[in-house]
């Protein structure tokens, strides 16, 4: 979408920022969450609770938002990619979670750009450079880490850019939160069989409620409120913009990890997260094209 009115832009800008700000906290709610679940049964609650909710609420134009393509990337969007996304929170550290998931906004823009629908001008991409160099900074190491872990998390990342690339052409002309709904849904059916054939289902109640809470919190300010929000951002504005707002994700869940997990958070990190916001700030940048000359009438 390249003709958007001021206003509409200023509100899918607000509803990115929120999206972003929520997503932050979804990396340490995940490692704790997974205390009780493993990985794709947590996926599977998460979103076969959400789903019906968001379905409840956009059950008029639910039957439009059911087709092909919306639910195939539902599938890989949000089955895939958080399902690698638990996969990897469950062996590595919340610090290091939050600087793969930073990667998603200059991957975003690549796709874009082979794909030919790229919209970034130079400005643009000297953000994602400044806001990667400071997802390092804020990241930096500390916690319990691991290869493979890390290695997880930037699969997810890779599939999250094609995702968010995805649905900037789908999700025009569809409800963003009946969109939601039927993506979510379709996640859940499909990862309960993957759960089911991979995962030994959960028996009973945590003994401790902090996985429990995790899992509600989860639910709502990690997917209700914020998928719906991008979702209906995403319609309004490019890939590459709306990917630029992840960048706030890390910047929250590094913090949280800092202050909850007690990852390391010093002078480094704080110059960070500095960069993360000045880079979002040149990312969003509109991109503008030289005046063109005047031309002047002659008797």
């Amino acid at each position: 979408m390249t003709n958007v009115a001021p206003q509409h832009r200023r509100s899918a800008l607000a509803a990115l920022v929120t999206a972003g700000l929520l997503w932050g906290l979804t990396v340490p709610l995940s490692k704790v969450a997974l205390d009780w679940l493993d990985p794709a049964w947590l996926t599977v609650v998460r979103f076969g609770i959400a789903a019906p909710i968001l379905a409840l609420i956009a059950r008029g134009a639910l039957r439009a938002s059911a087709t092909g393509p919306l639910v195939r990337w539902g599938i890989v969007g949000f089955g895939g990619v958080v399902l690698l996304q638990n996969l990897g929170i469950e062996r590595t550290s919340v610090t290091h979670a939050a600087l793969i998931v930073g990667a998603v906004p200059a991957l975003v823009a690549l796709v874009a750009a082979a794909r030919g629908r790229s919209t970034t001008g130079p400005v643009a991409w000297i953000g994602f450079g400044v806001a990667l160099s400071g997802i390092v900074l804020v990241a930096g190491s500390g916690g319990e880490a691991s290869l493979a872990g890390d290695a997880l998390m930037l699969a997810s990342a890779f599939l999250g850019a094609f995702f968010i690339e995805a649905q900037s052409r789908l999700l025009p002309g569809h409800d963003p939160v009946a969109v939601t709904a039927v993506q979510m849904g379709a996640a859940a059916v499909v990862l309960l069989a993957v759960a089911l054939a991979t995962e030994a289902p959960p028996t009973s109640l945590p003994t401790d409620g902090g996985p429990l809470l995790a899992v509600v919190a989860l639910v709502t300010v990690g997917s209700l409120v914020p998928f719906a929000l991008y979702a209906k951002a995403q319609a309004l504005v490019p890939a590459e913009l709306a990917g630029a707002f992840v960048n706030v994700e890390p910047l929250v869940g590094a913090a949280v990890g800092a202050l909850v997990f007690k990852d390391p958070f010093g002078a480094g990190q704080a110059i960070g997260a500095a960069a993360i916001i000045g880079g979002i700030l040149l990312s969003i940048t509109p991109r503008t094209s030289l005046p063109r000359r005047r031309r002047t009438a002659y008797a």
